[in-house]
């Protein structure tokens, strides 16, 4: 099982964002970092969960994937399939795509401080715009 930490960050609400992935894989750390541009904090989140099942995708094709991330909007609209948010359905929509590569995905929500290494990438992502 392929355990994935994800976090997106923003300086400002819209701001320039940056994107956090953590990934812990036969007994190997995997961390990359993301400048996403300017959007808001819930989208850098969204793209995180993307940018990390796109590198699943090419690294890890035939793993269980387990995610994990500390938003609870981001949780909650891909355990549920659903969001009346039109600006949130297109990242729907993606992480769907990507993650039906997989014969199982799954996400859970975690506090903050159990993702504080996703959140550093993120935050150095920022830097990178």
């Amino acid at each position: 099982m392929i355990e994935v930490y994800t976090d997106g960050a923003s300086s400002g609400d819209p701001g320039l964002s940056g994107a956090g992935i953590y990934i812990k894989a036969k007994k190997k750390i995997f961390e990359y970092r993301f400048p996403l541009g300017s959007m808001s904090n819930h989208e850098a989140e969204f793209q995180a969960v993307i940018k990390g099942l796109e590198i699943c995708r090419e690294n890890f094709p035939d793993e269980i994937l387990s995610f994990r991330s500390d938003s609870k909007l981001v949780v909650d609209v891909v355990e549920k399939d659903f969001t009346k948010n039109q600006k949130f359905l297109p990242f729907l929509h993606e992480i769907r795509l990507h993650s039906e590569a997989f014969q199982h995905f799954f996400i859970k929500w975690i506090p903050e401080k159990q993702n504080q290494h996703a959140d550093n990438l993120a935050r150095q992502a920022i830097q990178l715009n």
